[in-house]
């Protein structure tokens, strides 16, 4: 059984998306086992330099890889990352574990994005379209997807 873990930077608090989480959660049991990992965000002034912003994307990111298994293979998502369809990621997906890979890693970074160090890292960058979303929905999208993943590798129904 693959393993996924969603490392997140900040803490869900609308009631909506964390339900919304929890049910494709639940739904990825028969499939994977899931893990979602939050990190705590770093308190940053609605105006910082340019430089004050490298220090809160690089403190984020040290928490980010102190969360990232040696083995696992990492998926940032990033917005210039490689955009893949649903089949494209599910082939990825199912590559890795025909190879070995079973643990996978996906990192959200916080509203600044992600360290380069945690770039570094990721095998994969993946880009949900050219789109800015607010990194807690993303948290939603993602579970999604990688519901949808689980569901086109085994060939069964998902709708629409």
């Amino acid at each position: 059984m693959q393993q996924i873990q969603i490392i997140a930077v900040g803490k869900l608090k609308e009631a909506y998306l964390v339900q919304g989480i929890a049910e494709y959660v639940k739904r990825l049991g028969p499939y994977a086992k899931v893990q979602i990992v939050e990190v705590p965000d770093e308190r940053a002034p609605d105006s910082m330099s340019a430089a004050e912003e490298a220090l809160v994307r690089q403190r984020e990111g040290e928490r980010i890889l102190a969360q990232i298994k040696g083995d696992a293979y990492v998926v940032a998502l990033a917005l210039d990352g490689m955009p893949l369809t649903s089949d494209e990621l599910a082939r990825h997906v199912e590559g890795l574990a025909t190879y070995g890979r079973s643990h996978v890693a996906f990192v959200i970074g916080g509203s600044l994005g992600l360290a380069p160090a945690v770039l570094a890292r990721a095998e994969l960058k993946l880009a949900f379209g050219r789109m800015t979303l607010p990194h807690q929905l993303m948290r939603l999208v993602l579970v999604e997807q990688v519901y949808r993943v689980f569901k086109i590798i085994r060939g069964e129904p998902y709708h629409k």
